[in-house]
């Protein structure tokens, strides 16, 4: 029974998708790739760079080619010799529901994203390497794939050391934000987890929960996951209720000259340097200033 409803929630969900497409392909400016990867680089994204993108496909208009033609336009951007990164997250609802369930186990090989259409298409792409993570994968192209994504089931937390995170703040790429605000940016977590308690709030349950996962030889694999109190959801800067902490967020950066704006197609984008940015939120927090909150004046 439990199959046949899945089947049938898949079949709906296509009907969805493309009913959507349909809609966008009648009412929404026509974008080419070319556009794209031209308005990328005057941007101020280029060849050779390490860029993290976190996206929202139809914030860009109607790209010819879709989701493929979105990625073919990034990947032109960063050549030659870049490397394009992304968030490939699978979860069950929240992360503590993950943690919870008994029964799941992480497969990288036969679990695609539920982010959307950009990472699960990118999922797909001949030569992508994915970290095995089982609540927050994230997957790679390009020479500095494997060192960004390969060890993320052996780092000993989600976002710290040794993570995808980590890894790309060592090589500063550039974080890039294609119709999205700064709220829904999971760098954040990562200065959390390398500050640990030297982080003014306390971020993480104390339950660290071993989960399953498999790994790309069917070998299985245990990867600790700690889940975020649910009471600090609402006040979180990715809460839709919090516009005006995401503003000052945005202005923070704009004070300090990080933060680089323009339009790519038809969305507002952003970028800023990862080395930068971590130095920057990690001087916030110590004074209070965190995605959880602003000090008053």
């Amino acid at each position: 029974m439990k199959a046949l409803k899945d089947a049938v929630k898949g079949v709906l969900r296509a009907a969805q998708r493309r009913r959507r497409v349909s809609e966008l392909e009648a009412t929404v400016e026509h974008v080419r790739p070319a556009q794209i990867t031209a308005d990328l680089r005057g941007l101020g994204i280029g060849p050779g760079d390490v860029v993290f993108v976190h996206s929202s496909l139809k914030s860009l208009g109607f790209v010819e080619g879709g989701a493929a033609g979105a990625l073919d336009a990034m990947w032109e951007a960063v050549q030659p010799g870049g490397t394009l990164v992304m968030p490939t997250f699978y979860m069950l609802g929240t992360i503590y529901e993950t943690c919870r369930d008994p029964d799941y186990v992480f497969d990288p090989r036969k679990l695609g994203s539920n982010l959307g259409a950009l990472p699960d298409t990118f999922l797909k792409r001949p030569g992508v390497r994915r970290s095995i993570h089982p609540t927050h994968s994230v997957s790679a192209i390009g020479p500095q794939a494997e060192f960004i994504v390969g060890d993320h089931h052996r780092a000993p937390s989600t976002f710290g050391e040794g993570s995808p995170w980590h890894r790309f703040t060592q090589l500063d790429g550039k974080l890039l934000g294609l119709g999205i605000t700064m709220g829904p940016v999971t760098y954040y977590h990562h200065v959390e987890d390398m500050l640990g308690e030297a982080f003014p709030i306390k971020v993480w349950m104390d339950e660290t929960y071993s989960l399953r996962c498999t790994d790309f030889d069917g070998q299985p694999l245990r990867v600790p996951v700690r889940p975020f109190p649910p009471e600090l959801m609402s006040r979180r800067i990715d809460h839709p209720s919090q516009d005006a902490l995401r503003a000052r967020f945005r202005e923070e950066f704009l004070r300090r000259g990080l933060l680089h704006t323009g339009r790519v197609a038809r969305a507002d984008a952003w970028w800023i340097q990862a080395r930068a940015f971590h130095d920057a939120l990690v001087e916030m927090s110590r004074v209070g200033k965190t995605i959880y909150g602003w000090p008053q004046s």
